[in-house]
């Protein structure tokens, strides 16, 4: 459902207005005759379902040793 108000309507009864959205409505905002925005509730997001992307990821078998030079690099150390 839909609901036309003019921005002097909304200032005056805003949380009611706010009220209806979160009821699923749907205001539509004017100003001298021209809809200058709407305001919708929020979507609800869509659930991923466990275990989407099994067998499709892949670490390497090197991804929790960090190497010397790198370790070095962030104490400030040269290696010369």
């Amino acid at each position: 459902m839909s609901t036309t108000v003019n921005i002097r309507e909304l200032r005056q009864n805003l949380a009611g207005f706010l009220r209806k959205v979160q009821q699923g409505d749907e205001i539509v905002v004017t100003s001298r005759g021209s809809e200058v925005a709407r305001i919708l509730p929020p979507a609800t997001p869509a659930r991923r379902p466990f275990g989407l992307l099994k067998g499709q990821i892949h670490m390497a078998d090197d991804f929790d040793e960090t190497p010397a030079e790198l370790i070095a690099a962030f104490e400030g150390q040269n290696e010369e």
